[in-house]
Order: structure tokens, then sequence, then C-alpha cells
């Protein structure tokens, strides 16, 4: 992974990072966030992944549905947002797209995706922090804008 800060601007710094092929998309991107301590972001990303994994919320079971993707694919959109987590970590949320060989899609939270060749994401820090905690009624951790911000 390489990144590069190309925005110094107070408040909303903005990051391109590259992943190399053979790298799990989800894990180096947690990692990125979490080691320039980054509290509110939003991300857009395209490239490609030798397989993934994406997933469909089930509210009933109040789980993830693995959708698994077990061919080489185009990351036609990525777009999700960075915030803290209940454990005081980044806790990533990102929709993706992926094109198939065949023109067709699949969709859905990313879950995995090892990229090959690359994978080009743009990081945009908004001035807020936000905090993502876990819903109980629901089964997953969404955005509380009333949470503390400090």
């Amino acid at each position: 992974m390489k990144s590069k800060l190309v925005s110094e601007q107070p408040g909303a710094q903005v990051h391109v990072v590259i992943l190399d092929s053979g790298e799990e998309a989800f894990a180096a991107l947690t990692r990125f966030a979490n080691e320039t301590k980054i509290s509110a972001a939003s991300l857009t990303a395209i490239g490609a992944f030798e397989k993934a994994t994406v997933g469909w919320f089930d509210f009933a079971t109040k789980s993830y549905k693995k959708i698994e993707v077990g061919e080489q694919c185009e990351v036609l959109s990525a777009i999700g947002g960075i915030a803290i987590g209940d454990d005081g970590k980044a806790s990533l949320h990102v929709h993706i797209v992926l094109g198939l060989s065949d023109g067709s899609t699949r969709g859905g939270h990313l879950l995995e995706g090892k990229v090959r060749p690359t994978l080009e994401v743009v990081v945009a820090e908004t001035p807020s922090r936000l905090r993502r905690k876990k819903r109980a009624d629901l089964g997953i951790a969404l955005i509380d804008i009333a949470a503390d911000r400090g």
C-alpha cells in the first residue's frame, strides 16, 4: 500500500491510497484509517479484484448473506465512509459494484476483496468526528450524529 496526502486543507485533508496485487482491500483500508487516525471521511475507489466477497444485509437474521465472487472482476464503483466504532477504532462502511467478464454485476457491502492488479482509493476527511454505534435492534452499526464528536 502506498499513500499520498494530496490536499492539506485544515480539517479537509484528501489522501490517495494505492493498493497493490495481493492486498486485501477492506483490511488494508481499515489499517490505513487507524494509522492516520482518520475519525470521519468519505471514500471512493476503482480498480480490480482477483476475487471478492460482498454482503447483503438480511434484517430477519441481523447478519450479512455472503455473496462470493470467485473470479477476476472490475471495481466499477466503490463508495463509503469512515467513522469511529464502539471500540474506538476506524469503522468502514463500503458499498461496491463489481463487473464480471460477461458484463453482469454483483454488488453489496464490501466484506473482502483481494486486489489484482490495483485499487485506487480517494479518502476525503471531514472536519468533524463521526461515531458509528451498534444498534441492537438492527444488528448493525450506524453513524450516530448525536454522539460525542470530540
